[in-house]
């Protein structure tokens, strides 16, 4: 694979990273050469500036290399019981052509990791995840006829997102793209190649994502940026997509939870219903990892849960403890991601917080701690639990969505 340079690439053991079939268009792109590690690959973290590539998400239309997400591709006569007994969700209701988002979790309940399963077959799926799994898969697959292989190198992903992504799909030429429904995925043929197009992504807003073979990844990017020409199309790191991804309520592994295989302390790990996602969890359906757990703590009642929270000011809470109130020096929790929304035009941040704290409209207050030229000063804000998402517009789900 191409690395940009003339002059030959390095022997592996010299670039320990992987590039992706859009490196070099990224490469090429990237005004800062802020790159960072992602699943064995080098991705941009930054473009140009996070501000630019946030607006352009909330404005016009985005590209962002999702190759590195690990994809297994889950076969056989037992693959629907498979899953099933792996994942909370009950995924005998995934229809053919549909998605879902699903976590999976040991036998206490903790989570492990959180993914997408696509559904191509009655005994076909696609398992994406964040982080590597495959040992857990196998381990789980004890039992089962059914055979898991990690493709993550032989499909390349493009995330296409913002109000215009639709636009540029329909010129890009993929006729029909526009009746694609949320969580739900079509192919099309373009220039004699395939592309799998499905509706997720992890902005919150009108979105797209694009599978594709390798080999073709190059000519779509560009057939991409030239029909989003005149819609503002734009490259944008992992960092825009994280302000993105908190305006949405998304969680994000390593940041608003840990996979308890990676934890080393006792009650480090989260169950899907301290996360707020009580909602991906069939306790009706047969058994799976983990159910007696949830069972068990659904019952016994929650002492911590992951909420919103909508702060006072203009100054994000980064890792912020929070307090029953300011005279009460009591921690009550913590704040995992936070940000000033310029779209939301309010501070608001994904914060663990201990029972009762997390109650709707619980007023608890931030510690704040700001860095203003080598000086640290410190703010104690107020705050109150909120719904998430925090941004949630009606293009996200309206099909078809309106030309921009």
């Amino acid at each position: 694979m191409s690395t940009g340079h003339d002059y030959p690439s390095p022997p592996h053991f010299r670039k320990p990273l992987l590039d992706t079939p859009f490196h070099e268009r990224a490469r090429a792109l990237s005004q800062n050469d802020n790159f960072v590690p992602w699943s064995g690959y080098t991705t941009v973290d930054v473009f140009t500036t996070v501000e630019q590539e946030y607006f352009a998400i909330r404005n016009a239309a985005t590209l962002y290399d999702l190759t590195p997400m690990i994809k297994y591709r889950v076969v056989g006569p037992d693959a629907e019981r498979y899953l099933n007994r792996l994942v909370t969700r009950d995924v005998r209701k995934l229809k053919i052509g549909r998605v879902s988002y699903v976590v999976w979790c040991n036998d206490s309940g903790h989570i492990l990791d959180d993914g997408t399963i696509f559904r191509f077959a009655d005994q076909d799926f696609r398992l994406c995840t964040a982080e590597r799994q495959l040992d857990w898969l196998l381990d789980s697959a004890i039992g089962f006829d059914v055979v898991v292989e990690e493709i993550t190198a032989q499909v390349a992903a493009l995330s296409l997102q913002g109000p215009t992504s639709c636009y540029v799909l329909k010129k890009f030429g993929l006729v029909g793209a526009e009746q694609i429904k949320p969580f739900e995925f079509r192919e099309f043929q373009s220039a004699g190649r395939t592309i799998m197009v499905s509706r997720t992504g992890f902005t919150g807003d009108l979105g797209y994502e694009l599978w594709m073979q390798p080999e073709h990844a190059i000519a779509i990017w560009d057939a991409l940026v030239e029909a989003g020409r005149t819609r503002g199309i734009r490259a944008i790191g992992s960092q825009a997509l994280n302000l993105a991804r908190i305006e949405a309520g998304f969680l994000m592994p390593n940041i608003d939870f840990l996979s308890a295989e990676h934890t080393i302390r006792m009650h480090r790990e989260r169950t899907p219903l301290e996360l707020g996602l009580d909602w991906l969890v069939d306790l009706g359906k047969p058994h799976f990892n983990g159910r007696r757990a949830l069972l068990r703590q659904k019952a016994e009642g929650l002492r911590r849960m992951l909420v919103g929270l909508d702060i006072e000011g203009n100054k994000p809470a980064h890792n912020a403890l929070l307090y029953a109130s300011p005279r009460d020096q009591r921690e009550c929790g913590f704040i995992t991601s936070a940000m000033w929304s310029p779209t939301c035009k309010r501070n608001i941040a994904l914060a663990i917080l201990d029972a009762p704290y997390f109650e709707m409209g619980r007023r608890v207050h931030a510690d704040i701690y700001l860095h203003r030229e080598l000086v640290w000063e410190r703010r104690m804000a107020a705050a109150t639990v909120v719904e998430r998402p925090f941004f949630a517009p009606d293009r996200r789900r309206l099909t078809p969505p309106a030309d921009r």
